[in-house]
């Protein structure tokens, strides 16, 4: 059995699309493709339904992913024990999130992960949106919940566990605040306010330049702080574009949060050093992925 088989096949599962699959993967989406037929011709049935508009699993490939999904953490699992052995690592594992959804599910992952690992410490903390990988490369780190996409080759990308709904946020006296829903094209003309030092292609997913129909939208950088960018919206200075936990963990009496009805929903997945993880991290991506499935479940 080819390991890029099944390391594409379970990427893919998770993203269901073949250009963020190939992002995810560091490969172009035709090797994506060519995987994927690979693994069916070798299963002898399709895994997945594909059509112009959507990628789904099929029934057999929805039982492949169910029974694959043990051994491939259990896999990683064993490497990092080797890793561990060979290089004395201790009993410490370090997680970062960057939102307050994220740290939910990390917490709860944690919570179960040391009723299995009582002996290892597990240690937590909020990763700055405007230092988002500093603290994994610096070893600060082991894994972090963060939203995506992200494009850094020296880190690899894990399974997706979250996922939230797009808002816009604006100021309560703002001319969309009242709308039930809002459009991109709503947002012609507006300034869109960002954190500064977002990374390109986060910005380019979530932050657009031009509505669908090619009308300006105004980026403005402002602050590296997200409390201060909401201030300035709720001060009318502009809006910007959130996840609609905001209205849950940041609610302002001058601020109001409008579901979008065309933009896709932001992701969330784990995050780890390219050169490895360790057995610690292979097992707490494992927790927060049942913790992540209860989660849909109920």
């Amino acid at each position: 059995m080819n390991w890029q088989e099944i390391e594409t096949f379970l990427t893919l599962a998770d993203e269901l699309h073949f250009g963020r699959a190939a992002e995810r993967l560091h490969v172009s989406r035709a090797r994506v493709s060519q995987m994927t037929k690979a693994l069916e011709r070798r299963v002898g049935a399709p895994l997945f339904e594909r059509t112009s508009r959507r990628v789904a699993l099929t029934a057999l490939g929805h039982q492949l992913r169910a029974e694959l999904d043990p051994h491939y953490f259990g896999i990683l699992e064993a490497v990092g024990n080797a890793v561990d052995t060979a290089r004395g690592t201790g009993g410490v594992l370090r997680v970062g999130f960057s939102s307050p959804l994220a740290s939910e599910l990390v917490m709860n992952a944690v919570e179960r992960f040391r009723e299995e690992h009582p002996r290892c410490e597990v240690q937590i903390r909020e990763v700055h949106l405007s230092d988002r990988f500093g603290p994994l490369r610096r070893g600060e780190l082991d894994l972090q919940l963060i939203e995506l996409p992200v494009d850094e080759p020296d880190l690899t990308v894990g399974p997706v566990l979250l996922r939230d709904p797009t808002v816009l946020a604006v100021s309560r006296d703002h001319r969309l605040a009242g709308q039930a829903t809002v459009s991109l094209e709503d947002l012609a003309g507006e300034t869109l306010l960002i954190i500064d030092g977002m990374p390109g292609n986060f910005r380019g997913r979530h932050m657009p330049d031009r509505t669908p129909s090619g009308k300006p939208i105004h980026l403005a950088t402002t602050t590296t702080y997200w409390q201060e960018l909401l201030a300035l919206v709720a001060a009318g200075e502009g809006v910007t574009i959130a996840a609609a936990q905001g209205a849950r963990y940041y609610p302002r009496p001058n601020l109001v949060y409008v579901p979008f009805k065309d933009v896709p929903p932001f992701e969330y997945g784990l995050l780890w050093r390219a050169s490895g993880v360790s057995a610690k991290g292979a097992a707490f991506t494992r927790m927060a992925v049942a913790v992540s499935a209860s989660r849909v479940g109920g």
